[in-house]
Order: structure tokens, then C-alpha cells, then sequence
């Protein structure tokens, strides 16, 4: 008969573990986290007025960072899925929301449409260099008239000849201003086309007619650059064209459940580590003669948080497990990006408002995390495209 001695008792400073992280991905968590502490976080203040550097993406190229899942022909660590949740996750530790999205941009968006659809030659030319942070990518899609409804996009592509000549333009495009080359969606084909009439191209952005017409501004990710772009008569080889004619539109779709994905992973420890930064300022904080966090409603306020952050991290980790695997569980990649996304605005209001005036004001940094934490309910598909794709996926 086992005695109270016997029972197990819980942990709760234990470190957390998931099935789907081995020793290895540990090692590399550390690894990423100690380069975040030692060469990122202490530059976030200066990045939010200037921008971060390129010298960022070049010495994480040096490092092995930026191709975690890419083989290792094309410059990458030719790992799996799961590295590159590693790296989100511990991205967010530089506390510079701006910063993690211009890299996920490179990483996880605009470089793995050319290692799925790209030739050999692009791949060489356009990934490989990625890798080693020596070229900068970024995607467009966005355009001034056309953000969730990407069918809507005029930016157009006309065959002369040999080449292709591209005219229109593009808007809220991270890292536009300091990107070499660009995934660009286009229109190529008529009107009656339908889904069937869209291409993406890999275009040089040092050619000629495309023009980095505006840095935005915007409320937060101020460390990261967002251009407004223009195409004018901008003319590309016929090897320029990523994947097949016309199939650009599926090439893309697919692009983004992956960066919904990474995006979520990015939610949930950002999250994380404004519950965590909070919640040693509420054991510090004195009022009314004891810590905040010993008041009932302040208690049950990091309870609410943390069971939100938990549910929104078991969700991540078991569709990241499927796509793993093979799967492509589109549903599930919207659910965990819509819920993830409005926990991690939910968690830093809620910070914001146990700091009190404290958390409004700059000093503390839980206004920027709660700034920068908004576009992911925008980013990557809204709120609203998310719920309309789960809907539909019910076949409603």
C-alpha cells in the first residue's frame, strides 16, 4: 500500500517537455536563446527607432539559424519542422516583436515557396545564399485593394517574348526596404480565369521599375521595415517564374499555413514571456500592505492567463506533430492561429492592466509587447479569413 510519502508530488517549476521535442531540439533552444540574450536583446530599445540591421540576418546565416529545416545542399541544417518552432519561440526572447517577424518573413515565409516550387538553378541562386543570410527575402502579396482577398490581386504579368514584364504594386511588405529579391504573386492570366490566373515570380528588386516608394508607419513592430512597393514595366526571364503558370495562387495558399503556423508558435511564447515578466513584477509590487499577486483577483487573473497560454500551446504542438508527419491539416492550422493570435493580445492587455499606469508607459515594455502583438490578428490571414476557412471546412 503506497504511503503519503510515496505519492508523487508536483513540479511546478519543472522545465516543460513535449513529445515532439527531442534532446536535440533542446540543445538548440539553448543555443538560440543564448544568442538571443548575448546579441539581440540588448539592441531592442535602439531597433525600435532605427530598425535592426541586416548584420542580424547575415550573422544568423553564419550561425546556422535561417535554414533549420532546409537540406543541407541549400545551406540549411536539414532538420525537421519542429527547429523551426524552436527558433520562433525563442526569437520572441529578443523582446522585439518587429525584429522576430522581419526574420520569420525570411525563414518561414518568403524562402520556403523556392525550396518546394523552385528549380534547381533558383534554389541555388535565391535559397542557398538565403541560408547564409548573404541575400534577403520577402514576399509580396498585399496590395493597396486587394489584403484578405488575395483573388483580388491586379498586380499583372504579360509574356513578351522571353520574358515577362510586371506592372503594379504592393503594400505592407516586411523587410521591402532591405529585401535582394522578392516572391511576388501576379496576375497572368484573363478575368474568366479564376483561381487558375495567378503566378509568382522571383524578382531582383535591384532591376529596373520596381521602386521602394514608402517606409510605413505603424503602431507596432517598429523594428522591422514595411514598404509600399511599385512595379513599373519591370521585366523578368521566363526562368524567373516560381513554380508553374498560372498555379501561383495554390503555390501561396500553401505558403501560408506554414507561416500561420510559425506565427502561432511566436504567440504563445510571446505570451509567455509577458506572464512571466508580469508576473514578477506582481510579487514585487506592493499595495495596501501585501504583493499585488497575493490579491484573490489578481491571483485568478494569472490563472485565466496561464490556462489560455497552455491550451493555445498544446494546440500548436499537436498540429505542428501532424504537419510533421505529412499531413496538411489546414483547419486546425486556422484554429491554432486564430486562437493563439487573440490569446497573446488577451494576456498583454491583461499584463498591461495589473502593471496599471506603470504598464502604459514605455519604461516597462508591456505596452510594445501588446503593440506588436496586435498585427497577429491581422497578419497571415485575419481574424475573420480564419473563422470563414474553419467554417468552411465544416462545409458551411
Amino acid at each position: 500500500m503506497a504511503t503519503a510519502a510515496d505519492v508523487l508530488k508536483p513540479d511546478h517549476g519543472a522545465q516543460r517537455k513535449h513529445f515532439i521535442f527531442t534532446e536535440e531540439h533542446e540543445r538548440l533552444r539553448e543555443s538560440i536563446a543564448r544568442f538571443v540574450a548575448k546579441e539581440l536583446a540588448p539592441h531592442a530599445e535602439e531597433w525600435e527607432e532605427t530598425t535592426f540591421p541586416d548584420s542580424v540576418i547575415r550573422r544568423m546565416g553564419e550561425l546556422g539559424f535561417l535554414g533549420l529545416s532546409v537540406p543541407e545542399q541549400y545551406g540549411g541544417q536539414g532538420g525537421d519542422y519542429y527547429a523551426n518552432l524552436v527558433l520562433a519561440e525563442e526569437m520572441a526572447g529578443a523582446r522585439c516583436g518587429g525584429l522576430a517577424m522581419g526574420v520569420a518573413v525570411h525563414t518561414d515565409m518568403a524562402t520556403p515557396p523556392i525550396l518546394a516550387f523552385g528549380t534547381e538553378q533558383q534554389k541555388q541562386a535565391y535559397l542557398t545564399p538565403a541560408m547564409r543570410g548573404e541575400k534577403i527575402a520577402c514576399i509580396g502579396i498585399t496590395e493597396p485593394d486587394a489584403g484578405s482577398d488575395v483573388a483580388g490581386i491586379k498586380t499583372r504579368a504579360v509574356r513578351d517574348g522571353d520574358e515577362w514584364v510586371i506592372n503594379g504594386s504592393k503594400t505592407y511588405i516586411t523587410n521591402g526596404h532591405r529585401a535582394d529579391y522578392i516572391v511576388l504573386m501576379t496576375k497572368t492570366g484573363d478575368a474568366d480565369a479564376g483561381y487558375e490566373g495567378f503566378t509568382v515570380f522571383i524578382v531582383d528588386m535591384d532591376l529596373p521599375g520596381v521602386i521602394r516608394e514608402k517606409r510605413l508607419e505603424k503602431l507596432g513592430m517598429h523594428a522591422s521595415d514595411t514598404a509600399l512597393l511599385a512595379f513599373q514595366d519591370v521585366r523578368v526571364p521566363a526562368d524567373a517564374v516560381l513554380g508553374e503558370i498560372g498555379k501561383g495562387f495554390y503555390h501561396i495558399m500553401w505558403e501560408l499555413q506554414g507561416e500561420r503556423l510559425i506565427g502561432a508558435a511566436g504567440c504563445v511564447a510571446g505570451a509567455q514571456l509577458a506572464f512571466d515578466q508580469t508576473l514578477q513584477y506582481a510579487l514585487e509590487r506592493t499595495a495596501f500592505g501585501r504583493q499585488i499577486g497575493k490579491f484573490q483577483v489578481t491571483r485568478h487573473k494569472f490563472a485565466e492567463m496561464a490556462t489560455k497560454i497552455e491550451s493555445a500551446r498544446q494546440m500548436v504542438y499537436t498540429t505542428a506533430w501532424r504537419f510533421n508527419n505529412g499531413e496538411y491539416p489546414v483547419r486546425e492550422i486556422s484554429m491554432a492561429k486564430l486562437h493563439a493570435a487573440r490569446i497573446a493580445v488577451e494576456v498583454a492587455d491583461e499584463c498591461i492592466q495589473i502593471y496599471g499606469g506603470a504598464g502604459y508607459m514605455k519604461e516597462y515594455g508591456i505596452e510594445r509587447v501588446w503593440r506588436d502583438m496586435r498585427l497577429n490578428r491581422i497578419g497571415a490571414g485575419t481574424d475573420e479569413i480564419m473563422l470563414d476557412v474553419i467554417g468552411r471546412s465544416y462545409g458551411l
